[in-house]
């Protein structure tokens, strides 16, 4: 069995939808949260999380299904549930999701836990370590300690892609689709083989320029697109 993994997908539909073209054939897919924040389309986002894909560009094999999500922090100040200290380009991203994002996608949002298992149990998503979803578990901060009873660890949060294979099982963040910070501009996702026990990690290239144009045209901060040519 095959799992595409997603996290950080910062409402860059451009990025989600270049992720989702260059996936291979995968049996489902899981999401470790910030499915909104920062980039303009948070409520495109949430519905292909959402598996509601009416209404999104028909040439994209969007999910057909929910997504298994957890809730991430910018998912959660939008959601309003508990604050985050956030800086200005992510406040501004924030209140952005907020003012853009209808009920039903809020209702959806606030509903995400901080902790999911999924395919059997066999999997477990976080967002940032499973003792505090705020935590940024950086790759230095791996070992097999952070695994349970769960054969693969799926966290997010850094925006830095890594995995690391133990006797025990495998923990992995795939890094961020929409905003990577590990220093590749490219959208960053992981393809999990249940079966192998193996995790192969995927770049794949996007339209960069169209999204500074839509971060420009949403009044966003200048330097939410531009940082995205750098990969920080």
């Amino acid at each position: 069995m095959k799992v595409g993994v997603l996290s950080d997908i910062h409402g860059n539909r451009v990025a989600l939808a270049a992720v989702l073209a260059d996936m291979p054939p995968v049996d489902g897919l899981v999401c470790a949260g910030d499915v909104v924040g920062y980039n303009p389309w948070h409520a495109d986002c949430v519905d292909a999380m959402r598996g509601e894909s009416d209404g999104l560009p028909e040439d994209v094999p969007w999910p057909e299904e929910p997504v298994p999500t957890v809730m991430g922090n910018h998912d959660r100040a939008v959601a309003a549930t508990t604050p985050f200290a956030f800086n200005g380009m992510a406040q501004a991203g924030v209140e952005h999701a907020r003012e853009q994002l209808r009920e039903a996608q809020l209702h959806w949002l606030r509903d995400l836990p901080d902790e999911r298992f999924a395919y059997d149990d066999r999997v477990k998503l976080v967002h940032g370590h499973p003792d505090d979803p705020d935590h940024y578990t950086y790759p230095d901060e791996f070992g097999p300690d952070l695994l349970g009873e769960e054969d693969v660890l799926v966290m997010g949060h850094t925006h830095h892609q890594h995995h690391e294979v133990y006797a025990d099982g495998i923990v992995m963040n795939p890094g961020s689709v929409g905003q990577p910070r590990d220093g590749d501009h490219r959208a960053a996702y992981a393809v999990l083989d249940l079966d192998a026990m193996t995790v192969e990690d995927r770049r794949v290239e996007y339209d960069t320029r169209a999204v500074i144009n839509a971060v420009e045209d949403a009044g966003l901060p200048r330097k939410i697109g531009f940082r995205l040519t750098q990969g920080r």
